[in-house]
């Protein structure tokens, strides 16, 4: 590493390619005063596991150029100032937009992505040489509120179970934050709907058999346990992949496993700074994965059998344009179960809102605030109750808090009152899944960073 005559700049050398990295001393996780210089340290470490997951795929940018408790953004087209050998491809999204993201292909990649603020790594499912056709189905299980990790783990087994008697092998991970991933390559012969159908199979079949431990509801309202979440498989949907490193205080990192690992391990055993060492003792767990790619012919059978018994299709994200074949997409709460007089709707639960955000921190104390007030409708909540919902702005998440009061005696069931607080950024059109539009103030922030 050679110091430039710029006090708060560094450029390293990474095979031979020089990346520059500015403001190399600004921390990034306050709590474990993590800086950005070691977040490129640790990308080059775990250089080979990391572009097993993220390599050869176009990626979305997700930039938290402030740390872990600033914004973050989401940022598809690659920045037009980059250096030459910053390979890109150009994606079409189900918005009809394109844009050119990022493919990395080396470490130097990967270090000049974490220069930008990139934590995580958010490839797409597919390859730059093929964009229409996944090789990869993504099995993202993820618990609702008051789930603890032994149940994960033993829905996990469900899912090996259940991949295995359809011929295909999953490989797992913890996915850094609450959940599990786990991660089933495929011959790239199907189209995008045709992995999500099948992963919506295999989610209802993985509820079939353990009823008690999961659930293919999309509804927040309806889910128990732990959520297969199917749409992540939809096209234009990233989740972070192997070795990624999440926003969390201790810098947690995806990390990939054996099964048998995955029986003994807590997600808080891998982290940023941990996961070095690991991976240079015993290598990539996944270092096979290319090796075992599988057919989705036996799934989309399920699925057929699946529809022929009354199972169609299942909701898609709200962001995209209705789908030949979808259900209504209403939520369960609102409809229509009867009717009051003056032909008013009878809700099938009893919801109320209680704030939207632009931070999540600030939906939360939201909700505080409103456990203050109504102290004993709050005593009957379950942690299933509060429903907080990570909704997709132009180019950024915001938050939305409801609570379902079934569980609280309706003597006691506060009406709605005015949002507190009631301040989410713009939502995008239906069917916009080009994130891409920034404010200026981020525009200039992201070209410091660059």
């Amino acid at each position: 590493m050679v110091a430039t005559s710029r006090a708060e700049r560094v450029s390293i050398d990474v095979a031979g390619r020089q990346v520059a990295i500015s403001n190399p001393s600004k921390v990034y996780f306050p709590e474990a005063g993590i800086t950005k210089l070691e977040v490129v340290r640790y990308y080059l470490a775990v250089a080979e596991g990391a572009l097993r997951g993220a390599g050869d795929r176009p990626n979305v940018l997700v930039r938290y150029a402030d740390g872990i408790h600033g914004e973050f953004f989401y940022q598809k087209r690659a920045p037009a100032s980059r250096p030459a050998w910053i390979e890109v491809v150009a994606l079409r999204f189900p918005s009809g937009r394109s844009a050119e993201e990022v493919v990395p292909r080396d470490a130097a990649t990967l270090a000049w992505m974490a220069n930008l603020g990139c934590l995580e790594l958010h490839p797409h499912p597919v390859r730059a040489a093929d964009l229409e056709h996944p090789d990869e189905l993504r099995v993202d299980l993820d618990p609702v509120p008051g789930i603890e990790w032994p149940q994960l783990q033993a829905v996990a087994r469900v899912v090996r179970g259940a991949l295995a008697d359809f011929g295909l092998v999953g490989w797992p991970k913890t996915s850094g934050s609450r959940g599990i991933h786990v991660n089933v390559r495929l011959h790239p012969r199907w189209s995008f709907p045709q992995v999500r159908r099948a992963a919506l199979a295999l989610a209802r079949e993985v509820e079939r058999r353990a009823p008690r431990l999961a659930t293919s509801k999309w509804w927040k309202e309806e889910r128990h346990g732990v959520f297969l979440d199917y749409n992540q498989n939809a096209k234009d949907r990233t989740v972070a992949s192997a070795y990624s490193v999440r926003p969390r205080p201790d810098a947690r990192v995806s990390a990939p496993l054996t099964w048998d690992e995955l029986d003994e391990c807590r997600p808080e055993d891998f982290t940023l700074r941990t996961m070095p060492g690991r991976f240079a003792a015993i290598g990539d767990r996944h270092a096979q994965i290319d090796a075992h790619p599988g057919s989705l012919e036996p799934l989309l059978e399920l699925s057929a059998r699946q529809e022929a018994e009354g199972l169609g299709d299942a909701p898609w994200p709200p962001h995209y344009a209705k789908q030949p074949g979808e259900p209504p997409r209403v939520q369960p709460s609102r409809r229509r179960h009867g009717q009051a007089g003056g032909g008013r709707r009878v809700p099938s639960k009893p919801l109320i809102e209680i704030g939207r955000a632009a931070r999540k921190a600030d939906a939360l104390a939201g909700l505080e605030r409103w456990k203050v007030r109504h102290p004993e409708a709050a005593a009957h909540l379950r942690p299933a109750d509060v429903l907080v919902d990570a909704m997709r702005g132009r180019s950024s998440t915001w938050t939305r808090v409801r609570v379902n009061l079934e569980h609280v005696p309706e003597g006691l069931r506060p009406a709605e009152e005015p949002l507190d607080p009631d301040d989410p950024p713009t939502v995008p059109r239906r069917g916009d899944g080009d994130f891409t539009s920034t404010s200026v103030r981020r525009s200039r922030r992201a070209r410091r960073e660059e």
